[in-house]
């Protein structure tokens, strides 16, 4: 799949570039190429040495919160909810701690930390699956909750916004959560309904309808406030809470008696470990998107969407994000790309720019993550799994795009 999408990549742009030379006499075109190529190369070591120290950062801290006894906690916590979503899954069973594990690194935005984990998870879940090649029930519902991007805390994309200049990189902290939590939910629904989960048993309900009136709520509160106390308050709350994640991992490590520093170090060795590998997808993705833009041929898209748009009497402004939300579902390197380039074109605190981070933090690679995860355990029949991970993943974008206007616009 992705070498068919970073092969596309270069194909589009050779032909835009000598339609561009041939019929519009550009003949500069492959000198702006061949510039961004290097550019680009440029600029993934530079994105790659904020990405070695947030990883190593995060996992680190992560890792104290393993060993202080937190992740286990939040498993019998959600023990009871589990039971119910996940009927096939012993009570206890280490699939629900690493499933818990895996829904914290993506709830702190870090899935290229959270991958290695999730698919530990899916092996532990194989191992009641009763069938080698079609996926059960379980697996299915853990996957399109992956899919739909469960993000609380996008440290990696206020990496992004901190390394491209932004002012305040937690300015999106607000709009990502609000839009991953209709992403989550729209992924949710869907599959309770192929599966038939009792969604109005009252141990779900008891979890449920706490949190939906308390976004409910908050989501009321924001509606009384003007644009500039939105960004205000996403500002302050995402601030206040990245620091007080880290400050309550710190006490409730020192308080069960871990070493906390030398926890730190073992998990951001770990992390370490993680983000060396990544440089090569870094580079050959943000050089392919380079390569793309400067032939011209994805302004040419854009175009397109952009006509489409006018004819519908619609605000043209968030076209410019998209091409976040068009690579997301194949490559998560892609996307990423596709949000650092669209800072770089658009400025880091455009509309553009705070579309396409948006829709980074809220939707998630849904066909990468389907390859990986079941292709590591075997699995060919997918079952309902693509379809309502696709749902989800739609309804975050349009959910990103639609706050955006509420906050920025």
């Amino acid at each position: 799949m992705l070498n068919g999408l970073w092969l596309g990549f270069f194909l589009v742009a050779a032909v835009s570039a000598l339609a561009q030379w041939l019929v519009g006499g550009n003949a500069g075109i492959f000198a702006a190429m061949v510039e961004s190529i290097f550019a680009m190369a440029k600029l993934s070591v530079e994105v790659m040495v904020l990405l070695f120290g947030t990883l190593t950062l995060w996992l680190g801290f992560l890792k104290i919160a393993e060993q202080a006894g937190i992740v286990e906690w939040l498993a019998k916590v959600l023990g009871p909810l589990f039971a119910r979503l996940m009927p096939e899954v012993p009570p206890g069973h280490p699939a629900l701690g690493l499933i818990t594990m895996n829904f914290a690194a993506n709830g702190l935005g870090l899935d290229n930390a959270a991958t290695p984990i999730g698919l530990k998870a899916m092996r532990a879940l194989q191992e009641l699956n009763p069938s080698s090649t079609t996926a059960s029930n379980a697996q299915i519902l853990f996957l399109v909750l992956n899919a739909s991007s469960l993000t609380l805390l996008p440290v990696t994309i206020f990496m992004y916004r901190a390394q491209q200049g932004a002012t305040d990189p937690t300015l999106v902290f607000l709009p990502i959560l609000l839009a991953t939590s209709v992403s989550t939910l729209v992924g949710l629904l869907s599959v309770a309904v192929m599966q038939r989960l009792r969604l109005w048993d009252p141990v779900v309900l008891a979890y449920m309808i706490p949190g939906a009136l308390l976004l409910g709520g908050f989501m009321a509160f924001l509606g009384t406030l003007s644009a500039a106390a939105l960004a205000s308050l996403s500002s302050i709350l995402g601030n206040l809470t990245l620091f007080g994640v880290i400050v309550l991992f710190l006490v409730i490590g020192a308080l069960k008696r871990v070493k906390v520093y030398e926890a730190f170090v073992d998990g951001a060795k770990e992390g370490f470990d993680v983000a060396k590998s990544l440089l090569p997808y870094l580079v050959a993705m943000l050089v392919a998107v380079g390569v793309l833009r400067a032939s011209g041929a994805l302004e040419l898209l854009l175009d397109g969407i952009r006509h489409a748009v006018n004819w519908l009497g619609m605000d043209t402004r968030f076209v410019e994000g998209l091409p976040t939300a068009l690579v997301k579902p194949f490559s998560g390197s892609a996307a990423r790309a596709m949000l650092i380039e669209t800072m770089q074109t658009h400025g880091v605190d455009s509309f553009p720019a705070l579309v396409a981070a948006t829709i980074q933090g809220s939707t998630e690679t849904t066909f990468y993550v389907l390859a990986v995860y079941f292709g590591a355990v075997g699995i060919q029949r997918v079952r309902h799994a693509v379809g309502c991970a696709l749902l989800a993943e739609l309804s975050g974008v349009i959910a990103a795009i639609c706050i955006c206007y509420w906050f920025f616009a």
